[in-house]
């Protein structure tokens, strides 16, 4: 996100150790800002369909997001809270002010290390404990934490970001299949704008349906958008699943620009999927 700074100078999206999923995240720069900006203990998962080499310290799965394969894998990943952060161990520092494993765990930290170990979806875990006469007895939902629920749940990220309605400008490899045709198929500007707006919305969509399943309360969404007729109706969608919501132009984009972004602030704990994501 070329303009990831300006929108955290303003909105105050990152903290230290925050778990973030960047959605088409080629060339890496708005995962560049996030990884920096959530140390120590942080991490970061890129998922895009372009290969593209990530930013340091940014973990990374290449595939189409849209496949609920790929959406499996991240849930996966994202639910065991030691997966692509740098482990803790007593201080031995570097010039980089970091330790000289977590350095280590940073160059090796990559999704595609993990993934064929986590290709099955996990089931969401349920609070159980033993009861009387070793019958096992659910603990009532009441009775968790605000934390427990989101974990029960799946809501385990801080953050999600989508940058997914326009990939990086290819000017190499054309000539290779695993290049050109992800190139191709992505939603790539076109001069239309209807085209163009109506595409960005779809993909929008997808981000936020994730964002819903995956989010924990309080957490934040960002994704990039053309305008058009349907950003109205998005933004309802969000005003219901998030506390604040925002429009966002970027101060680079030029002024003909259709290119701007939905911020939504502190997602609410008691939004539902029919309200939020439904007809």
């Amino acid at each position: 996100m070329a303009n990831t700074p300006q929108l955290n100078d303003k909105h105050k999206l990152f903290q230290p150790g925050q778990t973030v999923v960047d959605l088409g995240f080629a060339p890496g720069s708005w995962s560049q800002v996030a990884v920096n900006r959530t140390l120590p203990g942080g991490r970061v998962i890129g998922i895009d369909l372009i290969p593209a080499q990530p930013p340091r310290g940014v973990s990374t799965l290449q595939g189409n997001f849209l496949s609920p394969v790929i959406q499996a894998e991240v849930r996966t990943y994202v639910r065991d809270p030691e997966m692509g952060r740098p482990t803790k161990q007593a201080p031995s520092m570097t010039g980089d002010g970091l330790t000289e494993e977590e350095l280590d765990e940073i160059e090796r930290g990559y999704v595609d290390m993990e993934r064929h170990a986590h290709l099955e979806p996990e089931e969401p875990e349920t609070a159980e404990h033993a009861g009387e006469g070793g019958q096992e007895a659910k603990v009532s939902p009441t009775r968790l934490s605000l934390k427990e629920r989101d974990v029960q749940n799946g809501r385990v990220v801080d953050i999600v970001l989508s940058d997914m309605s326009e990939p990086w400008e290819q000017t190499v490899g054309l000539h290779k299949k695993s290049l050109s045709d992800p190139y191709f198929r992505m939603m790539n500007t076109s001069g239309n704008a209807f085209r163009d707006h109506t595409g960005s919305m779809d993909l929008c969509m997808a981000a936020m349906t994730f964002a819903f399943d995956t989010l924990k309360t309080g957490g934040h969404f960002v994704c990039k958008y053309y305008k058009g007729s349907e950003e109205k109706a998005f933004e309802t969608r969000m005003k219901r699943l998030f506390a604040k919501v925002h429009r966002e132009k970027p101060d680079s984009s030029r002024a003909e620009s259709k290119e701007a972004y939905f911020v939504g602030l502190r997602r609410k704990e008691t939004a539902t999927k029919e309200d939020v994501l439904g007809d």
